[in-house]
């Protein structure tokens, strides 16, 4: 297949070199001509402009910093929407805003060609080993034309909805990775400056419940599907927990804006009249707030869980 691939950077020089290696003919380009020697060497065609990259190509991929960058090689003259043959799609690995990857959407629509935002997971490691997820949202269709291109790239290739849902998924996701960096900022500096080794206090930590568990199953525990009764821990336990957490702090002279947020929200939970409820009712405060009521049905995402070979 002719693929156009604009960003030759950490993660798209990797991905572009897997399309290679499955045997697609490339057309490539990048601000910095030299990231594009390997590719070149490997059979690549270089392109001058991402008008020139996009001419003749059944699918372009760009990987870019974000939105600005995105949206320039786009727009314009010498952009990809003025290379693209009728029926042509641009897949979006970036990491971009939902409002404009909608924008452009609807002006690749117009000339009868394709966008879908496809922002990918798993960071350079994952761009050289292939072990990469990409979340597209865009036409099915689409997705399903160019899914084996997708493979080439990453194991993880999913469809997540219309146009926008994907990148909806990488900032949720994104956005959760560094909060709990910083959580764990937090209770580290504590353990240590209370005085644990900091290796003895991580080869600890590791094998607790939070530990061994990935992040993300914790929600399908209590908080998808919403039943917070009989509780697995209680919230009155739980309330106890970070409140002596947070007093050790105090008493070390540790700042933990976190933490007592933290307690903030358990507080107000068992002001609820939740104290007996599982500590995961904390939770909906949050999802009140944003006006959204989350109840994913129990055998579905029993089935998914199944799917994945977690449960």
């Amino acid at each position: 297949m002719r693929i156009g691939f604009i960003g030759l950077g950490t993660m798209g020089a990797h991905m572009a070199t897997h399309l290679q290696r499955a045997g697609h003919q490339l057309a490539v380009h990048d601000l910095n001509a030299p990231a594009a020697a390997r590719h070149r060497a490997a059979g690549a065609t270089w392109a001058a402009t991402p008008r020139e990259a996009a001419a003749g190509a059944d699918v372009v991929f760009t990987s870019l910093p974000g939105p600005p960058e995105v949206e320039a090689v786009i727009t314009g003259e010498n952009g990809i929407l003025a290379g693209l043959a009728p029926d042509a799609a641009l897949f979006d690995l970036s990491t971009n805003a939902p409002a404009l990857v909608r924008r452009l959407h609807a002006a690749f629509a117009e000339r009868g060609v394709h966008f879908l935002d496809a922002p990918v997971s798993g960071g350079p490691k994952g761009a050289e080993s292939g072990k990469l997820a990409i979340w597209v949202g865009g036409d099915r269709a689409v997705f399903d034309r160019f899914r084996p291109v997708l493979d080439a790239i990453g194991d993880q290739a999913r469809y997540i909805g219309p146009i926008g849902a994907a990148s909806v998924a990488k900032l949720v996701h994104n956005m959760a990775g560094y909060g709990i960096n910083l959580v764990l900022a937090e209770v580290f500096s504590l353990g240590v400056k209370a005085g644990v080794d900091p290796l003895t206090l991580f080869e600890a930590v590791r094998q607790g419940a939070l530990g061994r568990q990935r992040t993300f199953d914790r929600l399908a525990e209590q908080f998808l599907p919403a039943t917070y009764d009989p509780p697995a821990f209680a919230l009155k336990l739980a309330h106890k927990d970070v409140a002596l957490a947070t007093q050790l702090a105090r008493e070390c002279n540790v700042p933990m804006k976190l933490a007592n947020t933290t307690l903030a929200e358990m507080t107000e939970a068992m002001n609820r009249g939740w104290a007996a409820q599982d500590s995961r009712i904390a939770m909906t405060l949050q999802t009140e707030r944003a006006g959204v009521e989350i109840k994913v049905d129990p055998i579905a995402l029993r089935a998914v869980l199944a799917r994945d070979g977690k449960h």
